[in-house]
């Protein structure tokens, strides 16, 4: 039998406003992080830019977290924008289920309507099954970029979390505010936006998850 525990809406860090590096010679390559044995928080927050690929493998998840259910919705509406829920697993023994490509389920795509970049507080609820391991000290941290140039860096922390559990933890995201013209090239160049989020078991690094951005729904094509 599974529990369940309901957490409250986490308290975030700002850890691009506290660590983010201040200078090129603090700046840490995603080649160099490649060959590490393993990856902390600290080196991802020295990254400059988004990384290319994945900086730990799907087995780095020892601790089978599993994230089931993802909703957003803007604070101050309570409007949902987006939601997503796994569907069961399948226990048809005649169904052949196709080679698993290893990185699957590592990367979202998402498409959203320019009056998402005004936004000024969104609420992102997960729902996460965790295996038979405890989980200690569990910690997310996720950047933003368009192109090359950071937007923002988020710093949660959903704490520890019991095994065969399953949780739900509402993070709010304070959006930085953009200019006109940063806004209209984002909508104009859609994708290029692009995250990191990874994810952390007392301070080592066990996912890896990665989406780029669009902002031109609803636009006609011209």
């Amino acid at each position: 039998m599974s529990s369940e525990a309901k957490q409250p809406s986490s308290k975030k860090k700002e850890g691009f406003l506290r660590k983010q590096a201040k200078s090129k010679t603090d700046f840490v390559t995603e080649e160099e992080l490649l060959k590490k044995e393993s990856v902390t928080p600290d080196d991802v927050l020295r990254l400059p830019k988004c990384t290319e690929k994945y900086l730990c493998p799907p087995e780095a998840n020892i601790y089978g977290i599993d994230f089931t259910r993802f909703k957003l919705r803007d604070v101050d509406s309570n409007q949902v924008l987006f939601e997503v829920a796994k569907p069961p697993p399948s226990y048809d023994a005649d169904i052949i289920e196709p080679e698993e490509d290893p990185n699957s389920g590592r990367f979202v795509r998402y498409q959203f309507t320019p009056q998402f970049l005004r936004l000024k507080t969104v609420g992102a609820t997960v729902e996460f099954v965790v295996g038979g391991k405890p989980v200690n000290k569990f910690r997310m941290i996720e950047k933003h970029y368009f192109r090359d140039r950071i937007l923002k860096c988020f710093d949660f922390e959903f704490g520890f979390c019991i095994p065969h559990s399953r949780n739900t933890v509402e993070h709010i995201y304070e959006f930085p505010k953009l200019s006109e013209d940063t806004i209209e090239e984002m909508v104009q160049h859609p994708y290029e936006t692009r995250s990191d989020s990874f994810y952390f078991v007392e301070d080592r690094l066990i996912m890896h998850n990665k989406a780029d951005y669009a902002y031109n729904g609803g636009i006609s094509p011209s």
